[in-house]
């Protein structure tokens, strides 16, 4: 696998439910699959995750975050459920863009645009991030991992 997929302990219609509902706070606990956050999360391991709607993540957070294109090649969204995946928080709105963006999210003024954030899995070379898809919205994270 080149990404961490986040699979849903409980109920799948809770999680989108979840998903859906980012106004209300609480935690849910999601099952790791993947190896792109080794050797911090391995498949497997089930973590808590904080919903904190509106709460910016900072720098150096894990998040899941609502996948923000295919991060498994040929493989597309069917839009039926959304899918998740784990990430450490790199830069935020206002720091300085990492060189490894893509060309075509860079901006001129060579910093993270305002309500975005640079997302990298802590295993470079099993992940796709944001080095393959730029710059992911902050509205699309889930919420901040706050233990294993």
């Amino acid at each position: 696998m080149t990404t961490l997929v986040v699979t849903l302990v409980a109920l799948l219609s809770l999680l989108a439910a979840a998903a859906v509902s980012r106004r209300r706070g609480g935690t849910v606990v999601l099952t790791v699959s993947g190896a792109s956050m080794e050797p911090t999360l391995r498949a497997g391991d089930r973590v808590r995750v904080r919903r904190s709607p509106g709460a910016v993540p900072q720098r150096g957070d894990v998040v899941v975050v609502e996948e923000p294109g295919p991060c498994r090649p040929g493989e597309g969204r069917d839009g039926a459920m959304a899918r998740w995946v784990v990430k450490r928080v790199a830069a935020v709105a206002g720091d300085p863009e990492p060189p490894y963006l893509p060309a075509w999210d860079r901006q001129p003024s060579g910093l993270v645009p305002r309500g975005r954030l640079v997302l990298l899995g802590d295993n470079p070379a099993g992940s796709r991030d944001s080095r393959h898809y730029g710059t992911v919205r902050a509205d699309q994270v889930l919420g901040v991992v706050v233990r294993r």
